[in-house]
Parts: structure tokens; C-alpha cells; sequence
């Protein structure tokens, strides 16, 4: 049996972790749809994507969620337990729409639409994966993905995610997951597939 390398050992995320958080998810995020979409100026999409995934860790996922982080990869899980306490307050509501300027409208119209479309049972839910594109194919992501997963089956959870990246649905379908709902978000923008996986007994 192969170990993995240490680089790639998931631990838990710290607020000290918050700038090569926000360095890490900025640089997997710069060629997404939907964030190409929230930030459609390419000579500040990575800074402005910094600023928010680093908001959504100090002030979000960080405090209620679930973050780990590998050395080039990072990822927020909310827990059934943590959902009520996991949604952004009024004051990181404050913070995003500065961040995002005239594309706030945008970003409520597709929080909006992905809540119509998300599930009603008690689930894990898979906020934010994403691996540096310089450490892609070197197990950082599946390594946070089986991390995860392994949680949400422990507590015989579902898990859910939204994917606006095409290429990515059949890396998900390798850890179980299944489209369950595909949907165009408002304005023209891009299609985010709904996926899930039931949980898996030991």
C-alpha cells in the first residue's frame, strides 16, 4: 500500500490559513464559470476572488463549517448541524456586495436560484473545493474529497454540491456522485448541475 505523500494529509484550516486559503481558491477558481461570471474582469478576477473566498472562510465557512486544506488545496463542508449558523450574516452581506461592486445583483439572483433548487433533507453540503491549477493531478482534491466524504458517511449523510464546470462532473461521478438537477442561473449566466451521493456504509 502506497502512503500518501505528506503535502497531501488533509488537516483542518485555521483563520491563520486565511491568506493561502484565499491564494489557493483564487487561482483553482479563475477559469469557473460562475465565478468568471461574478467577476467577468479578467485583470482583477484573481485579486477579487482572493478577497471573497477569504471573506467567506473568516467569516463564514471558518466559524461554522468544516475547512480543511492540503498544502495546495483547500475545501468548506457544512455539516447538517451547522447549516442555520453557516449563512452569512448582514455584515459579511457587506463585505461581499463591496467585493463584487455592480455584479451583488448577479450574486443574489444566483444564491437566489441555487436555493430553489437545493435540497430539503438533512445533508452535508460541499460549499468549496478547489486545487491550486500548479498542484492539479497530484491527489490534493481527492484527497480533501475522500476527507469529507468519509465524515458524511460516518454520520450516514448525504452529501450535496453545485458544479458549474462541466469537466468536473465526472470527477465527482468517480466519488459517487449523480446529476439530480441542472438549471441555468438568471441573466444569461452560466448552468450549475446539482449533484449528490448517498451515503456509504463502512
Amino acid at each position: 500500500m502506497t502512503r500518501m505523500p505528506i503535502a497531501n494529509t488533509p488537516k483542518t484550516a485555521t483563520i491563520d490559513d486565511a491568506r493561502m486559503v484565499g491564494h489557493t481558491l483564487a487561482s483553482a477558481f479563475g477559469d469557473d464559470p460562475m465565478m468568471q461570471w461574478f467577476f467577468p474582469d479578467a485583470a482583477t478576477r484573481e485579486s477579487s476572488l482572493g478577497r471573497y473566498f477569504t471573506t467567506l472562510f473568516t467569516r463564514q465557512y471558518g466559524l461554522h463549517g468544516v475547512c480543511e486544506r492540503t498544502e495546495s488545496a483547500a475545501a468548506f463542508w457544512v455539516s447538517p448541524e451547522g447549516a442555520d449558523k453557516a449563512v452569512p450574516d448582514d455584515e459579511t452581506i457587506q463585505e461581499l456586495v463591496a467585493i463584487l461592486g455592480d455584479r451583488a445583483p448577479v450574486f443574489r439572483e444566483a444564491v437566489m436560484a441555487a436555493a430553489e433548487h437545493g435540497p430539503t433533507e438533512p445533508h452535508w453540503y460541499l460549499a468549496v473545493i478547489g486545487a491550486d491549477p500548479a498542484a492539479r493531478g497530484q491527489g490534493h482534491g481527492s484527497a480533501l474529497l475522500r476527507s469529507g466524504l468519509a465524515k458524511a458517511d460516518a454520520a450516514g449523510m448525504p452529501v450535496y454540491l453545485e458544479s458549474s464546470k462541466p469537466d468536473n462532473l465526472p470527477v465527482y461521478e468517480h466519488f459517487g456522485f449523480a446529476v439530480v438537477d441542472e438549471f441555468a442561473l438568471p441573466g444569461g449566466g452560466p448552468t450549475l448541475w446539482a449533484m449528490k451521493r448517498d451515503p456509504r456504509s463502512a
